[in-house]
């Protein structure tokens, strides 16, 4: 860690397994909407955790942290075990108080290769974290800054958005927000997404086929 802090009450999991990078390039492909489509809308987070950054690609496995209202001390901890192609998934518990990341995070997470964050909670520092091309995720910003002494966890599910995410789940955001693909499920779900895109793009192209065809017919 690079901050001094006593660390005995962070319960840290032993191990956990995080997915083939292969099984992650579909769903960099399409939007979050079709993800959550072929998941039947059961895994998307609820729209108060929203892109409060500037960058809304987001495709990473999930590294779980679990904290007090307004404490980050586990999240400092938990970068510690970060690999490359996480994404910081953190239960805030919904608290706007004070802000859990901010821009000197950031720099961590890019440096340990994490590739976003989804914060159930209050972020700082939204302008830096933006120019460090960082997907933060979260239900607030405030200027606020955090406590550093626990209790926590890291490596366990959380519940996030209303939605439980187990350590290494597939975390998939873009404009519109977040959705989890459970780790056990990436291929299935990967296997069915092109499907749905097409659907769509075949849906909007008869849309837009019978608008042409209106304008046409009301000119003669």
């Amino acid at each position: 860690m690079f901050i001094s802090a006593a660390t005995d009450n962070i319960r840290v999991a032993p191990t956990w397994k995080r997915p083939d990078p292969d099984l992650l390039a579909p769903f960099g492909a399409v939007s979050v909407a079709n993800v959550g489509d072929v998941l039947q809308r059961m895994t998307v987070m609820d729209g108060g955790i929203r892109l409060l950054t500037g960058n809304d690609a987001l495709v990473g496995h999930a590294l779980t942290v679990d904290v007090r209202p307004g404490d980050n001390l586990a999240i400092h901890r938990a970068l510690d075990e970060a690999r490359p192609g996480d994404v910081l998934v953190v239960n805030g518990r919904g608290d706007s108080t004070r802000a859990l990341i901010g821009d000197l995070i950031g720099e961590i997470m890019i440096s340990a290769g994490v590739v976003g964050a989804v914060i159930d909670g209050a972020i700082r520092d939204v302008a830096t974290l933006s120019r460090q091309g960082l997907p933060v995720y979260a239900r607030a910003a405030t200027p606020a800054g955090p406590f550093k002494t626990g209790p926590g966890a890291v490596g366990e599910p959380v519940a996030v958005g209303g939605v439980v995410v187990g350590p290494g789940d597939v975390v998939v955001g873009d404009a519109d927000g977040v959705v989890v693909v459970p780790q056990g499920r990436l291929t299935e779900i990967g296997a069915r997404l092109g499907a749905v895109a097409d659907a769509e793009e075949g849906l909007r192209a008869r849309i837009l086929a019978a608008r042409a065809n209106a304008s046409t017919g009301a000119g003669r």
